[in-house]
């Protein structure tokens, strides 16, 4: 009885329910959908949730751009880094000049030292002193050691000390500047050296015909009132000893008991006959 019962009941649905076709089915799926998608876009977001707010842009509406990842250069760092081997270049270049002009001029120099010694004239015109810079030349006169000059402080040989320039006065002659030597700073005044460190009466000079010094712009101004002079300006002690405006340094053989022997008695040490001129440019060619 059962059994009759069920297919009696499968016939009387299969009847009345309608058939569904699946493009009605496919149909119904779309706007159940799309229902759905419009409650979800008149829902308020929720605070604290990922929801999409009002200023959001879709990808479609805002295609993507293509962004460069690489670093932008300063354009004044590249120039300036362009700059550095064209300035190390001519720079380069001229101290290889300066080179060939150094090299010259200490040529020109050493050649006038392998000369024999000229007797100075009476009278020397002042303005061609630089076409005898580093001659050797030998002058007789008395020295002035009442107008005596210090120039200083000097080093010698790691001690500190100063240039003893004497005016030389020449018979029937100018008044010319010799530059005698380095004196320790303990002996730089006369009654403390030895008496043999003050020649009197005519003494012959042999030295160097030197051109007036340059002052660098280190080097403080002279005081000539105060007998305080730093730096040898010629024209200046010329005029403060009343003498010419010629340079003479003397010289001596260079020899270590010598010079520890003039040393000990305050006698100025001289230079030796040699050109000691700086010709650091093959140094700064290399550098840059």
């Amino acid at each position: 009885m059962s059994g009759t019962n069920s297919r009696l009941l499968n016939a009387i649905f299969s009847v009345t329910r309608p058939a569904v076709r699946p493009s009605q089915c496919h149909r119904q799926l779309q706007q159940q959908g799309t229902r759905q998608a419009r409650r979800q876009l008149n829902t308020k977001p929720r605070s604290g949730t990922n929801a999409e707010d009002a200023d959001f842009v879709s990808i479609v509406d805002a295609p993507p751009q293509i962004i460069s990842t690489k670093k932008k250069h300063n354009k004044l760092g590249v120039t300036i880094l362009a700059l550095i081997p064209i300035t190390a270049f001519v720079l380069g270049s001229w101290q290889v000049q300066r080179l060939d002009w150094k090299t010259k001029l200490i040529a020109k120099f050493e050649d006038r030292l392998v000369r024999p010694p000229l007797p100075l004239p009476p009278q020397i015109d002042p303005s061609v002193i630089d076409e005898f810079d580093y001659r050797r030349v030998h002058a007789t006169g008395h020295y002035r050691h009442d107008r005596e000059m210090l120039v200083g402080p000097r080093m010698h040989d790691g001690k500190d000390g100063y240039f003893v320039i004497t005016p030389l006065e020449r018979d029937g002659g100018s008044t010319i500047l010799v530059n005698r030597g380095w004196v320790s700073k303990e002996q730089r005044f006369q009654q403390d050296r030895d008496p043999t460190s003050l020649p009197r009466g005519d003494i012959t000079v042999s030295g160097l015909l030197r051109e007036p010094w340059q002052k660098n712009m280190f080097t403080p101004h002279n005081s000539p009132e105060q007998g305080k002079f730093y730096f040898p300006d010629v024209a200046q002690m010329a005029r403060y000893s009343g003498s010419e405006p010629i340079w003479i340094e003397e010289t001596m053989a260079p020899s270590l008991l010598e010079s520890y022997h003039r040393e000990e008695k305050g006698i100025p040490i001289g230079r030796a006959a040699e050109v000691n001129l700086r010709n650091n440019h093959v140094q700064y060619i290399v550098t840059w």
